[in-house]
């Protein structure tokens, strides 16, 4: 038997997790720990790698309001969210070259939301056949480039722009 080793996955699954929302926590603290996964800080939203990606590129869109559901937004802080997703997307279009781009919203735990008490995007490059068989087989998730790599890429995208 072959073992893949990802001792980074460990932060994720059995970490501590950290206190208040990590949204809030970077939007308020540049210094903050996780603060180099944030990509652009438009207007009234952030843009944040995943720091657990399902593929290189995976962002989240987070309006600046700390808000558990869309319709809690008021109509400028939607159509500041939009206008960020919408940036996003061209971004990773452009910098990553994926076949498609999953985009969605999880509201609530039950929906599978990591973090249900701030709502976010999720933009998932993807690329055909980017479910091996191993993701079949061994439940094993192989994503071919580091955090840091993507994050460069997409920010000279961002500033680019």
């Amino acid at each position: 038997m072959q073992r893949l080793w990802a001792p980074w996955r460990m932060e994720y699954i059995g970490g501590e997790q950290r206190p208040g929302c990590l949204f809030c926590r970077v939007i308020a603290d540049p210094n903050d720990p996780d603060a180099d996964l944030v990509l652009w800080r438009p207007e009234g939203a952030i843009v944040i790698l995943n720091k657990f990606p399902y593929n290189p590129g995976h962002a989240m869109v987070a309006p600046v309001a700390h808000v558990a559901t869309l319709e809690d937004l008021d109509d400028g802080a939607t159509t500041d969210l939009m206008r960020a997703v919408r940036r996003t997307l061209a971004v990773l279009r452009e910098s990553m070259n994926p076949d498609g781009i999953n985009a969605g919203v999880n509201i609530g735990r039950a929906a599978g939301a990591g973090i249900p008490d701030h709502v976010h995007f999720h933009l998932v490059p993807r690329w055909n056949g980017d479910t091996n068989f191993m993701a079949v087989i061994d439940d094993v998730k192989i994503v071919n480039e580091a955090l840091t790599q993507t994050s460069a890429k997409l920010r000279r995208a961002f500033a680019a722009t």
